[in-house]
């Protein structure tokens, strides 16, 4: 198999990439392709979706990025295509005004086809679609004209972690490399800033389907990732992340070859202040004492910078 060969090639021959196009664009019309299930009618002209998105994604930027992970950057950037608003609405979002306040444009299947070739010819070793989750199905309807186009690259799925296993599933065969974050493990916290109480929960749910359907992250020769999970885990104050619940998780219930980038850089964006427990950024000693966590709890494939 080629270094870049990605898995959706195969459902586009067969024609069944087609009839997946056809199921989740017909979906939109009653919406429940996130944990949110709204039921909205996405079709219509103001779609009443808690994720503010109508018939067609909204993308915020596109561009080589060089500040991913290093399996992903490489040296010519990983593609990332940034959509605007999401389904979870983190109040710390360090993106707020592309997640909150939706900046960004609205962009027919056409062009977000034109948006992912151009990242190839670009150079970049993957396309990497962030906050993903509420255009799954707009994706979808993009990507046939991109591989007509000649788009062969891996495509990367960079979630919040809420995910529909059902729209999950419409991915597999698609989706190359999963890049979900697992943001807490508490009920109670996933409520306050987030919103969604049910967020441990779907997490675990949707982390076992993507490592059912791309194992662990496999890395090639040249130091790029090929295909798996990687998962994301941010360092919040005053252990409102859940560290210890969460790489137990990893370990006993993915696997303990799960690679994970346990990140440092949470800062109170966004209206974070408003929440005591964040209002401040994360100390060095809880840094490393999340990672000296991960380690304690079979977690050994930790992401290095």
């Amino acid at each position: 198999m080629p270094e870049t060969y990605p898995a959706y090639l195969d459902l586009h021959r067969s024609g069944e990439l087609a009839r997946r196009v056809e199921a989740a664009v017909a979906r939109l019309s009653d919406c429940v392709g996130c944990p949110r299930r709204c039921h909205a009618d996405r079709c219509s002209t103001n779609p009443a979706s808690f994720c503010k998105t109508g018939r067609h994604a909204r993308v915020s930027s596109c561009f080589p990025h060089h500040g991913e992970e290093n399996c992903l950057s490489g040296w010519n950037g990983s593609g990332t295509i940034f959509f605007a608003h999401c389904n979870l609405g983190c109040v710390f979002c360090q993106n707020y005004e592309v997640s909150h306040l939706g900046e960004g444009r609205e962009v027919l299947p056409g062009e977000l086809a034109a948006m992912m070739v151009s990242l190839e010819r670009r150079g970049c070793h993957n396309v990497n679609f962030v906050t993903p989750s509420h255009v799954a199905a707009q994706i979808l309807e993009a990507l046939p004209a991109a591989i007509d186009e000649g788009l062969r690259l891996p495509l990367v799925y960079n979630t919040g972690g809420y995910d529909s296993v059902e729209t999950l599933r419409s991915l597999r065969g698609v989706v190359d490399i999963y890049m979900p974050d697992f943001k807490f493990w508490d009920e109670r916290v996933a409520q306050e800033l987030a919103g969604a109480a049910d967020y441990p929960e779907v997490a675990r749910a949707a982390l076992r389907e993507m490592h059912e359907q791309v194992g662990d992250l496999e890395i090639g020769a040249e130091g790029l990732a090929r295909r798996g999970l990687l998962v994301r885990h941010l360092v919040m104050p005053n252990g409102q992340a859940g560290t210890r619940q969460v790489m137990r998780f990893l370990a006993q219930e993915i696997s303990v070859n799960t690679y994970v980038n346990i990140m440092p850089q949470y800062r109170p964006a966004g209206t974070a202040r408003r929440h005591e427990s964040i209002r401040r950024g994360v100390t060095f000693k809880e840094y490393e004492e999340a990672l000296k966590i991960a380690r304690e709890e079979g977690i050994q494939r930790l992401d290095v910078r």
